[in-house]
């Protein structure tokens, strides 16, 4: 009697599959549904950890979408710290589906996000990119001509692009009740007031962040129905929940939506593909070595071994690394968030971990 499982490849098997692989560079872990070589243009957004990818990419001299470049004479560390050339404009971790969906949708006139200008000790900040201006800006004003400026650059990522690679990161979003308008970060973590009566948790559902990818991939289609997405899931933990649960299980939750969420529309979409940037960071087979001693922060052999699958199944593994700025500057709680030596990511969310007492 011949079984379902004679002849299937070697991939198929967990012993063949991924106990005989260097963690590394496990074989057909990636099979990618459409090219991507150094002259696609590529458009980045998402998480924290998305920063990695847009930055390895231009290392290898691949053409990443830069809408909104920095100004003339700005050094490369400067400008990472005011949110230029982290991605493809400067808007900013998105750390959810509904965040992403809400900033297309504010660009192309048919929403507009409700409280966005926040204070901090006499300085403005833009609540939906917080970290692009880490000093404030000294009016309010200015935080709304800035954000005009910023979200006149949008179309022209989706019109110059050939793929948009976007990073999943969190579930769990803070949200202006009234309005529905979602921000990356709690009010008062950064800037802004925390309102109980104003401000409500929401923890995104698999059906509200399957909702939100698919109303956006019809938004990003209609202006460029040649555009391609390719979907990763940020294999970086919850730095804090506001569930009730704990923030392990809490992790375990928003990984496995995100990841679910990304699956299915990698199957049912021709034109979605989905890379397992996650499934090599956390997967067994790394035995935990990816991740630096807080169990939490990716290390760099940890982002060069996800770069070097993506780079080897799209035939580019032989493209030599170009010399890119490595920045050795401090972090410093007067001017959150910055680079920092652990992670080399400006990112929000760990700012969370000041308030575990």
């Amino acid at each position: 009697m011949r079984s379902p499982y004679t002849n299937l490849p070697p991939r198929a098997f967990w012993r063949t599959g991924v106990t005989s692989q260097e963690p590394e560079s496990i074989a057909e872990l990636y099979r990618p549904k459409f090219p991507i070589t150094s002259r696609t243009r590529v458009a980045t957004a998402g998480s924290c950890f998305a920063q990695h990818i847009a930055k390895h990419l231009r290392a290898r001299a691949f053409s990443v979408v830069d809408a909104e470049p920095a100004p003339a004479g700005l050094d490369a560390n400067s400008a990472a710290q005011f949110g230029f050339g982290l991605y493809s404009a400067r808007y900013g971790n998105i750390y959810t589906a509904r965040q992403l969906l809400q900033l297309f949708r504010e660009a192309e006139g048919t929403f507009r996000p409700a409280d966005f200008v926040w204070q901090k000790d006499g300085r403005y900040f833009d609540a939906m990119r917080p970290s692009v201006e880490p000093g404030g800006l000294s009016k309010a004003d200015f935080v709304r001509n800035c954000r005009a400026y910023h979200l006149r650059h949008l179309p022209a990522i989706f019109e110059t692009s050939d793929v948009f690679v976007f990073t999943l990161g969190l579930t769990e979003t803070w949200m202006h009740a009234p309005s529905g308008t979602v921000y990356p970060t709690a009010p008062g973590t950064i800037a802004g007031c925390y309102d109980p009566a104003v401000h409500q948790f929401r923890n995104l559902t698999f059906q509200e962040v399957y909702g939100d990818l698919v109303e956006f991939i019809a938004l990003a289609e209609r202006q460029n129905p040649d555009l391609v997405f390719l979907l990763t899931v940020s294999p970086v933990p919850l730095t804090a929940t506001a569930t009730g649960n704990h923030v392990l299980a809490a992790t375990t939750y928003s990984k496995s939506v995100l990841r679910a969420v990304a699956g299915q529309l990698s199957e049912e979409r021709e034109n979605v593909d989905y890379f397992p940037s996650y499934e090599i960071i956390t997967g067994a087979q790394s035995r935990g070595r990816f991740f630096s001693d807080n169990l939490r922060s990716v290390t760099p052999q940890g982002v060069s071994a996800v770069m070097d699958v993506f780079f080897a199944a799209h035939g580019t593994g032989e493209i030599p690394l170009q010399p890119w700025p490595v920045d050795d500057t401090e972090q410093h709680a007067s001017s959150p968030p910055s680079y920092n030596d652990e992670d080399e990511v400006v990112c929000e969310e760990i700012l969370l971990d000041a308030f575990a007492g």
